[in-house]
């Protein structure tokens, strides 16, 4: 089998620099410059079938469009009483119920399988919570209790729903 040489070729935003040694399921993997400046190693079956074609920033860029396009965002831009920000992240896609959602609960849902209400939060691409229970109550409360870790991690203040009036 002969190894092909990607060095200075281009795919999508990435530069083949050079070799970088092997995956664990026995490709190729290239270190690559990103348009943006950044280095990155991708492993060379992704890189020729344009699965990877950047460092992370073409998502990052796609998603801002997509936001800042989305005439629902548009409206609260420059509104942070609306629009509260943890870290540059909209706090409402935190708390947006899913229309799958049957628990009436956001982040709580019920587990056919295992028979049991698991309870979730994902925030900056890791778990905060990530728990089953048994009982829907317990769910709720060990949710209700990551947001507000979450929010005090954050420096979040809490709008007071009395206060909004």
């Amino acid at each position: 089998m002969r190894l092909l040489d990607l060095s200075g070729q281009q795919f999508g935003r990435l530069t083949v620099i050079r070799r970088d040694g092997t995956a664990k399921n026995g490709n190729a993997t290239w270190l690559c410059k990103c348009n943006c400046g950044n280095l990155v190693t991708v492993d060379s079956y992704r890189l020729r079938h344009g699965i990877t074609v950047s460092c992370g920033c073409y998502r990052r860029d796609v998603s801002k469009a997509r936001l800042t396009q989305d005439p629902r965002t548009k409206k609260q831009i420059g509104n942070a009483m609306n629009l509260p920000l943890v870290n540059g992240s909209n706090v409402a896609a935190l708390t947006k119920i899913s229309s799958r959602n049957i628990s009436g609960v956001i982040g709580v849902s019920f587990d056919k399988r295992s028979g049991k209400w698991a309870a979730r939060l994902f925030y900056h691409g890791r778990y905060i919570l990530n728990q089953t229970f048994t009982d829907f109550y317990d769910a709720v409360a060990a949710r209700k209790q990551a947001e507000l870790q979450l929010a005090k991690k954050n420096n979040l203040q809490q709008l007071d729903a009395s206060a909004e009036g």
